[in-house]
């Protein structure tokens, strides 16, 4: 993380008044004085203002009640499809990234349930799925690659710690073995194809999991990395894979995100993908890539914004806060791209809460 980037401690009069006013309208789910008294008080970051903060602890405390009661989340698509893979493991993350861990943090309980949930379902084959729900269930699988290994560093109870590297170990095999010949990989755990979605989920897991201390080859990585840059086009944007022409803005931030990921910042593919992202940010009132997958363009490109520069974060990051304070239900949740309130939320919360720079994967 670069110098100044980590959350400022000390006390400040105004959070804790606000903290305090949240928790009495049920927000936080404590008595005023239990929020106050518990509540590590801190500095904002740069850009997180009152009431950003006030969203996402509606946001937060969306999740935490619709989470059921065997820690999952699942989706409420409009076309069908629950996805409780995906979903548990985006909602994890965006807990997380507000300072909750396995162990500590008011929704720290959802977190570790959200834990037991994705490794119970790890299956033989080391894919992280419910096969019986989930048929495309990649996307699903890198999600939870990512937050578990995530998790696998929060945590300190010395026996979860090995059941999650187990688990870990069998997802990242399952993934090389997935592998195309290309490099990239497919919605299912074969590797008879790729596309770049699918193949920026596994990036950005398997760099998790090395960063956890997860045994990872180099070579697949590199591979990977590879995909993306045989997936350029000459304007600087990325196709859905290879061999198909026209960019796609949310996959051209996703791979400059995954890119940085994976510590490629300066590759001239990465460079130029960016400055794709940034004039289209640029054009847009709200910073949104795609109107048909606004929140996957969110997720990735406030993680491109961020990562690159405090000059590209600062352009970039009010148009998309005040875009999300307008648009969050009453409810504290956000509908995301026909997928369902989880998704948006879990989203719009990792994006809102970039600054916090509590996901190791997402530090500077």
């Amino acid at each position: 993380m670069k110098p100044g980037h980590a959350p400022a401690t000390g006390c400040n009069p105004a959070r804790q008044l606000l903290l305090i006013l949240l928790a009495a309208a049920g927000w936080l789910g404590a008595p005023p004085l239990q929020a106050a008294e518990k509540t590590d008080v801190r500095e904002l970051p740069d850009m997180i203002t009152p009431d950003t903060e006030v969203a996402i602890a509606k946001g937060m405390a969306f999740l935490a009640r619709s989470q059921a009661r065997d820690g999952s989340w699942r989706a409420q698509a409009e076309y069908g499809g629950a996805y409780p893979t995906a979903m548990t493991a985006l909602a994890g993350l965006a807990l997380m990234a507000g300072g909750n861990t396995p162990v500590e943090g008011r929704y720290s309980p959802n977190v570790r349930q959200a834990v037991d949930y994705l490794l119970s379902n790890s299956n033989p084959t080391g894919v992280i799925a419910r096969m019986d729900e989930e048929q495309s269930c990649m996307h699903g699988h890198g999600f939870a690659m990512l937050f578990l290994a995530e998790a696998y560093g929060m945590e300190r109870d010395t026996a979860r710690q090995e059941k999650i590297h187990k688990v870990l170990r069998k997802a990242v095999d399952l993934t090389g073995s997935a592998q195309s010949s290309r490099g990239g990989w497919l919605y299912q755990p074969n590797n008879s194809g790729d596309e770049g979605s699918v193949t920026v989920t596994q990036i950005q897991g398997l760099r998790a999991c090395r960063n956890a201390g997860i045994k990872v080859p180099k070579t697949i990585i590199d591979r990977a990395c590879k995909y993306i840059e045989m997936s350029a086009n000459p304007d600087g944007g990325i196709s859905y894979s290879v061999g198909q022409s026209g960019s796609r803005p949310p996959i051209t931030a996703a791979a400059v995100a995954t890119l940085y990921n994976a510590g490629e910042y300066e590759n001239p593919v990465a460079l130029k993908a960016l400055e794709y992202v940034k004039n289209l940010t640029k054009r847009s009132d709200h910073a949104v890539l795609s109107s048909g997958h606004e929140f996957y363009s969110l997720l990735y490109t406030s993680q491109a914004m961020y990562l690159s520069s405090d000059e590209n974060w600062k352009e970039y990051f009010p148009k998309s806060r005040d875009h999300l304070l307008k648009t969050q239900s009453s409810r504290g949740s956000w509908q995301g791209d026909h997928v369902g309130e989880t998704y948006g939320t879990a989203v719009a919360l990792i994006a809102l809460q970039l600054p916090y720079g509590y996901l190791p994967i997402l530090q500077r």
